[in-house]
């Protein structure tokens, strides 16, 4: 049996049960806390030598062997292949004292597993919250491309499933811009709370040792510290409050890619997906079917049920700080895994297929789709809307009886329902007309969408 490598044997007689180390053991997924957490204990080294406790040459003589320790993982595809250490950080102290000798002993005064835990984790996901807001902002721009390749289309509009008015689809692409750009702004919020050192904390009181935690969080780009140490090492909030973000993210993510398995399918034949993006088959040759779409739509439950996980996780925890808490690791690891290759296959879709004009143009124009366009032009000439509104009712339900659509009618029998109609009615009832009435900001007149795409356009490069 191997002996279990761990950081507080001296209270002990005997050693862990096999399986229980086995159960307790975190370094086959914390290790992804690696370069984070070496950062963190240079900061931490060079924050006792300030308070006195490492003489220099002691303080140099550690942080070159994190940096040695660093180096090696670059190159050595086997330097994580140890199954004696109980997490990421006892594998760092390991080797430490391998490299340097007793004085890398001493790396760990003043601090805890605890909040140098939480330091670690915090300082890990400050960066993978950048890179998914990046990713995020890639996809708004493959948004912003897919709407100006096919800047003309119109397509209808749906509530209820059922067809409303038409859109532009430029109209339609900005609206998950939209849903992004708030998705963003969510993660700016989260990261700011995130970016708060727990570190001088220790186990739950704090450090008897002067360190001065605001140098500390300067080191390593913290724009705080933590205000009580009971909370820092007990707080799970920044974690839920990022899988909450994550999952708003995989909820526009998860309605992108329906819209778009709707607009693929038979019945409404509005996009063609290429093969790059889809899959056939084992049975039936002629399925084409969109597989990247459905794993987007699928991996939305994974997220909700990470956040799930670690509200239930941490409802009933007394404080401070409760082992159940090494549960938060895998579920924001695999949330972070989970959005980030979601949101790279939403691009990759979007590059991958071409609308069909003819269809959505021909679906935009059918099933009484300027009705409200009808009512709008009897109010314009002095009649109360809920009038109109039953005209309109009627004028459709007529229209259906003699399988016309509205703009197929003659004259005299818009006439049987509304003297107020005239020929004009016509122009109203076009589809440019239907798009250009719609001018108010927000709308989606071809006017007023150009103008969204160019300042959605703006926005994107004003950020690099």
């Amino acid at each position: 049996m191997t002996e279990t490598k761990n950081l507080w044997g001296g209270r002990f007689t005997e050693s862990p049960d096999q399986t229980f180390a086995e159960f307790n053991n975190s370094f086959k997924f914390d290790k992804r806390l690696f370069t984070a957490d070496i950062r963190a204990s240079i900061a931490h080294c060079e924050g006792i030598f300030q308070a006195g406790i490492l003489t220099r040459p002691e303080a140099e003589r550690i942080k070159n062997g994190l940096w040695t320790i660093l180096k090696r993982s670059d190159f050595d595809k086997d330097y994580f292949n140890d199954s004696t250490v109980e997490d990421v950080h006892s594998f760092i102290e390991s080797r430490l004292v391998q490299l340097v000798g007793d004085v890398g002993k001493k790396l760990h005064t003043g601090r805890s597993r605890n909040d140098q835990v939480a330091t670690a984790f915090r300082l890990w996901l400050r960066d993978e919250i950048v890179e998914i807001q990046q990713i995020t902002r890639e996809l708004q721009k493959s948004l912003v491309e897919a709407a100006n390749r096919q800047k003309d289309a119109v397509l209808p509009g749906y509530t209820h499933l059922q067809r409303a008015q038409p859109v532009m689809w430029a109209h339609w692409c900005l609206a998950y811009f939209e849903m992004l750009a708030r998705d963003r702004e969510r993660l700016d919020e989260v990261w700011r709370r995130v970016n708060v050192l727990p570190l001088g904390s220790a186990a739950l009181a704090g450090t008897s040792f002067e360190i001065d935690r605001e140098t500390v969080a300067r080191e390593i780009g913290f724009e705080g510290v933590t205000s009580n140490s009971l909370d820092a090492v007990s707080d799970r909030d920044f974690a839920i409050e990022f899988v909450g973000a994550c999952a708003l993210i995989m909820v526009h993510l998860s309605r992108f890619a329906e819209d778009l398995i709707l607009y693929a399918s038979s019945e409404f034949q509005f996009i063609e997906l290429s093969d790059a993006v889809s899959t056939g088959s084992s049975l039936m040759p002629q399925k084409k079917n969109p597989d990247a779409l459905e794993l987007i739509r699928g991996k939305a439950g994974r997220v909700f049920g990470h956040q799930t996980s670690l509200l239930s996780m941490m409802k009933g925890l007394p404080l401070a700080y409760n082992k159940d808490m090494q549960e938060d690791k895998e579920a924001v690891f695999d949330t972070v895994d989970t959005v980030k290759i979601s949101l790279k296959v939403a691009a990759i879709v979007l590059k991958n297929l071409g609308l069909r004009e003819d269809k959505t143009r021909e679906a935009a124009t059918k099933g009484y789709l300027n009705a409200t366009e009808l009512a709008d032009y009897l109010v314009q000439r002095g009649v109360p809307f809920r009038t109109a509104h039953d005209v309109v009712g009627k004028t459709v339900l007529y229209s259906i009886s003699v399988g016309k659509e509205l703009n197929e009618l003659a004259l005299t029998d818009f006439q049987k329902f509304s003297s107020e109609i005239e020929n004009d009615v016509f122009e109203a009832l076009s589809l440019e007309k239907t798009l250009g009435s719609k001018n108010q900001i927000g709308g989606t007149s071809p006017e007023r969408v150009f103008e969204a795409l160019e300042e959605a356009q703006r926005s994107l490069e004003i950020e690099n």
